[in-house]
């Protein structure tokens, strides 16, 4: 039986580790190649403009994650030291109370077309709606292949903003179902077709045309529900450890200062999770955050409490990803990492993310509130700075070590350090 609860894995060699995800996900000899050589500068020079060379990212694997009762291995591709550890710790925890439970919307994106000069406002949105089923199977009209995988157009709603900058303007807002698709060329194409309608029943001027990445109907969530008792680890409480989680959240609900760090520790998980499938991750942070302010106020995207002996966790964010078309496809090692996920469809890749960016959030609430952020991560860090000092193979690991003991985490100290170690 397949369990992504691997006990020392960091320490494997690295080939060991690939082994073991070669065997987990069943990837072919091409595919665990695409793990070691990634893109080739053939196919970068494809895929973006003025291509000079590539740039690379650590691809980690994020363990002991169980969601909706499935271990699941999470590819992540990030630069920072400790988020990897840290969010598999975050996921062990979780294992005590049966993980992640997930959930989603349909993927219903959203394009905006915006008029502007209309003589009559209220009598242009009352026309464009009288319109809607005429509008509608326009849509379907241009993404046949949409709708023949149960996807295409599902609701049409109009908007007045009559104040702005521009003067008053009419904003009429397509719902898209995109299926397993992010969306984007196949909103903005169904926009585009159906602006000289609407400039024809409104008696206005269409300029805008466009998706919407504030995507409010395609959402995704997790709960995790785990016994104080998990957190009674090092000597530690567990109640008091819960409790010190739930007073962290509360200062990021109410304070925008705390809440801008909470929220990105959150994106530490999501994005690393988009970039290895190769999704849109400045997309998935534009939504995030304009959700984390949607009643005027910037706060955390996550709420934590105490339900008798459990602390019980959720996050609700908008999440636009895909698992067809752009990166995801054209990404040899995108594609690898989707087979790793074992994913059949863009809402549970969405539902997987959003598991991860709560789990993140755990790590992050339970170092603060136990034995501080730092700790964990200046040992991760000081890895970083040991290969910064020049040095290698084992020197790193080493030197490393020297500077967490002495608790001095500096290139200049690394450097002498480093020296010594030559000279001995």
């Amino acid at each position: 039986m397949k369990t992504s609860r691997i006990p020392g894995f960091y320490n494997l060699l690295l080939d060991e580790r690939t082994c073991i995800v070669a065997e987990w996900a069943e990837l072919t000899s091409d595919e665990v190649a695409a793990l070691r050589e990634s893109l080739s500068l053939a196919q970068a020079d494809k895929m973006i403009e003025n291509v000079i060379g590539r740039h690379a990212l650590p691809l980690g694997l994020g363990l002991n994650f169980i969601i909706n009762d499935r271990e699941v291995l999470v590819p992540m591709a990030v630069e920072e030291p400790s988020v990897v550890a840290a969010v598999s710790n975050a996921a062990r925890i979780a294992r005590a109370g049966g993980g992640f439970l997930t959930g989603s919307t349909d993927p219903i994106m959203i394009g905006q077309i915006q008029v502007l000069d209309v003589p009559d406002l209220d009598a242009a949105r009352q026309a464009v709606l009288d319109a809607k089923e005429d509008l509608l199977a326009r849509v379907d009209q241009v993404h046949p292949t949409l709708v023949a995988r149960g996807g295409g157009a599902r609701d049409l709603t109009v908007r007045i903003l009559r104040e702005t900058p521009a003067g008053p303007m009419l904003v009429v807002h397509l719902h898209l179902d995109v299926r397993d698709a992010m969306g984007a060329n196949l909103v903005n194409t169904a926009v585009e077709r159906l602006a000289p309608e609407v400039e024809r029943l409104t008696r206005g001027r269409v300029n805008l045309r466009i998706l919407s990445n504030y995507t409010t109907e395609r959402r995704a969530w997790a709960v995790c529900r785990i016994p104080v008792s998990a957190f009674s680890e090092k000597g530690m409480n567990g109640r008091d450890v819960a409790r010190g989680i739930v007073e962290a959240n509360a200062f990021a609900c109410a304070d925008p200062y705390r809440a801008a760090t909470h929220n990105k520790g959150i994106m530490n998980g999501i994005d690393a999770v988009a970039i290895a499938t190769g999704n849109d991750w400045r997309a998935i942070e534009a939504a995030a955050h304009a959700w984390a302010a949607r009643d005027g106020q910037y706060r955390a995207l996550t709420d934590w409490y105490m339900m008798g002996d459990l602390l019980v966790g959720k996050l609700e964010l908008p999440l636009a990803v895909g698992i067809v078309g752009g990166a995801t496809k054209v990404h040899p090692t995108a594609r690898v990492a989707l087979k790793i996920l074992g994913v059949r469809t863009a809402q549970e890749l969405a539902e997987i993310m959003v598991a991860v960016g709560l789990a993140q959030n755990l790590a992050a609430l339970r170092a603060l509130a136990s034995e501080g952020i730092q700790r964990g991560h200046m040992r991760l860090h000081a890895r970083q700075v040991a290969i910064a000092a020049g040095a290698e193979g084992e020197e790193i690991d080493e030197v490393a070590a020297r500077l967490v003991e002495e608790g001095n985490v500096r290139e200049s100290r690394a450097r002498e350090i480093l020296e010594r170690i030559r000279k001995s």
